[in-house]
């Protein structure tokens, strides 16, 4: 790091002193070789300031984001004080498109929670074992005791999304849990755990970009999977399990609610905020502004009617 900050100085030093070719014009006659390889050092030169330039505006907005994030994330461990102290369970839900921006706002969600009262639960394919069982059996495994909150990165509506695009489970295991679920979910509500079902919305064009990154970075290449791979492709199928699931599964006891996620960052504040107005804790900061961004957090209910108006005018949805 030092290395890199002493090459960076030498960089800027270089081009803030005075114009390099100027100077050589000044001392002596120049051939035309010898000013188009000083022309072409000078422009490298600016190049390269641009790019610390560059470098540092994306540092400094990375940082003013992330502190930002900091005032609401307190509120998180007061509201997990509050769990604990009244014994209340919570279940946070994270659904959406790969690359929808999930992982990133789990991880500021609890970067700093109390560990000793969260788990993030990210389960993998069932096992043999598991494809005997109840469906929502694995899951109930990893439900929170009093005082804890467990976020899943993925839920049991893989049943409903992931599974019938890709011909992962069948059309009766399907049609099995879309009449199953909302009674699941009712009686888990009832017997008092506070459950949040967030389904992070990314645009098609978005997607595709940050798959292309995570194809060119070598620090992200491991999150790209063959699902993710078939994910353009199959894009309208996930529109329309989408739009069944929240048809069927958005009820008044356990609804949906939708984060528009394009802008990361935007997506994981709204998200945080609607944590934190799941529970009446007392308030860290009462003077934080706690009231979503109704262009990033859209009701499911709300969701819907966008939907259905896009495919009467359309013939198809968008979203």
């Amino acid at each position: 790091m030092t290395e890199e900050k002493g090459q960076d100085k030498k960089v800027a030093d270089s081009v803030t002193e005075p114009n390099v070719l100027e100077m050589k014009k000044e001392s002596a006659p120049l051939t035309d070789g010898a000013l188009k390889k000083l022309e072409a050092e000078n422009r490298r030169l600016r190049s390269d300031l641009e790019a610390l330039q560059t470098r540092g505006d994306k540092a400094v907005k990375r940082f003013e984001r992330e502190e930002e994030l900091k005032p609401y994330q307190a509120e998180l461990i007061k509201m997990q004080q509050y769990l604990e102290s009244t014994g209340t369970r919570m279940i946070i839900l994270f659904e959406g498109r790969d690359a929808a921006g999930k992982g990133g706002t789990i991880r500021r969600v609890t970067r700093y929670m109390n560990e000793k009262h969260y788990r993030v639960v990210a389960l993998g394919k069932p096992t043999e074992q598991e494809k005997t069982q109840w469906f929502f059996q694995k899951y109930v495994q990893q439900f929170p005791r009093g005082g804890e909150v467990v976020l899943f990165d993925r839920s049991w509506y893989n049943r409903a999304m992931v599974e019938p695009v890709f011909g992962f489970c069948s059309d009766e295991e399907y049609r099995n849990f879309m009449r199953g679920v909302s009674g699941f979910e009712k009686d888990l509500v009832r017997q008092g755990t506070v459950l949040i079902k967030l389904y992070f919305s990314v645009t098609k064009d978005e997607q595709a970009r940050r798959f292309d990154r995570r194809k060119n970075d070598p620090l992200r290449q491991w999150k790209l999977s063959e699902v993710d791979v078939q994910a353009q492709e199959r894009w309208d199928d996930f529109t329309n399990v989408k739009y069944e699931m929240l048809r069927k599964t958005n009820t008044t006891h356990a609804p949906w609610t939708i984060i528009r996620s394009n802008d990361k960052h935007q997506a994981r504040l709204n998200a945080i905020k609607m944590i934190l107005n799941s529970v009446p804790y007392e308030r860290l900061n009462p003077k934080l502004d706690f009231v979503p961004n109704p262009k990033v957090l859209v009701s499911g209910s709300r969701e819907l009617e966008i939907m259905e108006a896009q495919l009467l005018k359309i013939g198809k949805f968008t979203h």
